[in-house]
């Protein structure tokens, strides 16, 4: 049988820190707002965030004192009670039908392998199924003369590759 915890509950040390976090929190800010220091401003907010941490205290210890009757927490974590007969109805068939096909999933995966696993490295493919060609791209500055006597490159899988001459266009500023 548990002890029965009366008043503050279980997490008295997070109740007291959340207490004093609140009280040192808005004595800072107190202080920024009403004594006269020139870093008055930091006092503001350094009070304002320690009364905003204290609410993760606060939140450890009402989560702490949460009470849960064994009862509910069978479904939860697996307990079920020898005593019920096992499973029945609805429920029960649906729970033989989940275990069957996580249980399924499971053994398929281990006669696979694990496809979450580290992967190897292989080639990129393309749509058609055969490994990609990789091109090589290079980029240069030319000048007017250079352009007007080259306007074809040798590309590295011996193909010619047509340039598009291109200019641009300056708008006055």
């Amino acid at each position: 049988m548990e002890p029965v915890h009366w008043g503050l509950g279980r997490c008295v040390c997070c109740f007291w820190l959340a207490v004093a976090f609140d009280i040192i929190g808005l004595l800072v800010l107190l202080i920024g707002v009403f004594v006269n220091v020139f870093f008055y401003d930091l006092l503001i907010y350094a009070g304002a965030i320690v009364i905003f941490l204290s609410l993760i205290w606060w939140v450890f210890w009402y989560s702490g004192n949460i009470e849960v009757p064994p009862a509910e927490l069978e479904d939860d974590v697996g307990l079920v009670k020898k005593d019920k007969g096992g499973l029945t109805g609805i429920g029960g068939i649906v729970r033989r039908l989940s275990s069957h096909v996580s249980s399924g999933i499971r053994s398929s995966l281990r006669r696979t392998g694990a496809p979450f696993g580290p992967r190897t490295a292989s080639a990129p493919r393309s749509t058609g199924g055969a490994p990609a060609e990789q091109v090589a791209v290079s980029m240069a500055t030319m000048t007017a003369e250079e352009d007007a006597t080259q306007s074809t490159f040798r590309a590295v899988g011996s193909c010619d590759v047509e340039m598009p001459r291109t200019t641009t266009e300056t708008s006055p500023t």
